[in-house]
């Protein structure tokens, strides 16, 4: 009898990591795939703001990272990127607006002395 809950206890123990292994092979893919959509939308978004940029482009891509960063410390990684990225590429247009601006004033102060 013995014999038989071993044997018993030793299948349970192989489904257990048979599952556990299906969870983790699960896992990967579905970590694979929203990594593939993190792309997508960071190219989304280079395109969208990348221009107006100009010579930022990498503050721009350091900003889409860090968002992809935070966001993967979340429970939900695909429902927060999206937003955090847009947020963060909306913040980094505005500054490099401003450098813009502050570029701008600057020569006309110069001219002007």
């Amino acid at each position: 009898m013995k014999v038989n809950n071993t044997t018993a206890s030793s299948k349970l123990a192989d489904a257990a990591r048979n599952r556990a292994t299906r969870s983790a092979r699960a896992l990967a893919s579905e970590r694979r795939e929203i990594a593939v959509q993190f792309k997508n939308i960071k190219n989304g978004l280079a395109r969208e703001f990348g221009t107006a940029l100009g010579g930022h482009g990498q503050l721009l891509n350091s900003a889409l990272n860090e968002a992809e960063a935070l966001a993967w410390q979340t429970g939900y990684p695909h429902l927060f990127f999206p937003v955090l990225a847009e947020e963060k590429a909306v913040a980094v247009n505005r500054w490099a607006a401003r450098q813009r601006r502050v570029r701008q004033a600057s020569r006309e102060i110069a001219l002007a002395v």
